[in-house]
């Protein structure tokens, strides 16, 4: 083999490594622990910002006002029937604190994957009624009234 050929034999070995590297984190079910499907619910959600939470599992809307803004409205018509206006708690637990049901919930995957795939009790899936990209500006806007000790605060890691 010449060095040109090895090279890049190597080169294209290492660009596969590094692509596995950056490979999707693997959401899961927080009740059953299978894998969610992503190819089912309500679509126009597939949006740059939900790519790179899949890559990263980082809320690329923590922070954004204007996400925060358009995910308080989505949280009003979606979720304050259960959780409260201000997610103080409700019918659902509050959600702006410390205590979760599912520990997983103070990460932001943890906290997509509730949205998404439901949890035990009343808590179904929500991944008809709003979209991954929804998904994720609600989240921002709970993080943004957070009440709890920072130190607690996972998705700030």
């Amino acid at each position: 083999m010449k060095a040109s050929q090895f090279l890049a034999v190597l080169l294209a070995g290492t660009a596969l490594i590094a692509g596995r590297a950056g490979a999707d984190i693997a959401f899961r079910h927080a009740v059953t622990g299978e894998t969610l499907n992503f190819e089912y619910g309500k679509p126009g959600g597939d949006t740059d910002a939900f790519k790179k939470f899949k890559e990263t599992g980082k809320n690329p809307y923590n922070g954004d006002k204007t996400a925060i803004e358009k995910g308080h409205s989505l949280y009003l018509s979606a979720c304050s029937g259960c959780h409260g206006h201000e997610a103080e708690g409700k019918l659902g637990p509050g959600l702006a604190d410390d205590y979760w049901t599912y520990p997983r919930g103070a990460t932001d995957v943890g906290l997509f994957e509730i949205l998404w795939g439901g949890a035990q009790g009343m808590m179904g899936p929500q991944n008809t009624n709003l979209n991954a990209d929804e998904m994720l500006r609600i989240m921002a806007w709970l993080r943004s009234i957070y009440k709890g000790d920072p130190a607690k605060a996972e998705w700030l890691k």
